[in-house]
């Protein structure tokens, strides 16, 4: 479900309507993220350290209101809930594009997960279904230590998702960390609210 969001009421329909008119409105951050205690907690409840932050990152996305925004037909509209369309690794090294609902219920999302991965092992090319708007896109380099990046665009193309992508995680005197990469479109939020998300979702990794 979605409603329209009032732009006249808007206090940014000023600044939403400046930069979704430029070839490149997507900026972006890396941020490093602690995950000592998310990793122990993920090895203690039996979940895959993947599934368990790509949980935590759908949690932050749909607590921080401007993630949920996307544009459609030039109007901005809120979403009830996002869910993420991950790139699955197979086993001949390509990739798809996969779908996986949210739930706030960790071991659903599990399962939801599982299935989704599962499926993509099925399939060739990128496009392996149909994709909703209500989406993140999502991506982990688990081989690199990214400290920058960037993603592929179309500039003729409508995008308004927010991109999030994570690098390998690294191992320092018992503390683990990883870099995280958020782009997202200027015309629906400002480094404010990518600020509220990053700390969101470290709050969350931090949780017991």
């Amino acid at each position: 479900m979605k409603q329209k969001l009032n732009l006249e009421a808007w206090n940014r329909k000023e600044h939403f309507l400046f930069f979704k008119q430029m070839e490149e409105p997507f900026f972006g951050v890396t941020v490093t993220i602690d995950c000592t205690k998310a990793y122990d907690k993920a090895k203690e409840l039996g979940v895959s350290f993947f599934t368990y932050y790509l949980f935590k990152t759908l949690t932050a996305v749909n607590q921080c209101e401007p993630f949920r925004y996307r544009i459609i037909d030039n109007e901005v509209y809120v979403f009830d809930r996002i869910d993420v369309s991950s790139t699955i690794l197979r086993e001949d090294k390509t990739f798809g594009f996969s779908q996986i609902e949210y739930s706030k219920d960790l071991n659903q999302f599990t399962e939801n997960t599982k299935k989704e991965i599962a499926r993509i092992q099925t399939t060739t090319g990128l496009f392996t279904r149909e994709y909703s708007e209500n989406l993140i896109h999502f991506s982990a380099l688990p081989w690199i230590n990214f400290t920058s990046f960037s993603h592929a665009r179309s500039f003729t193309w409508p995008d308004s998702c927010p991109k999030i992508s994570f690098g390998k995680m690294m191992d320092e005197n018992g503390k683990k960390t990883m870099a995280m990469s958020v782009h997202v479109h200027h015309g629906l939020m400002d480094g404010y609210h990518v600020g509220l998300f990053v700390n969101t979702f470290q709050d969350l990794m931090n949780q017991d």
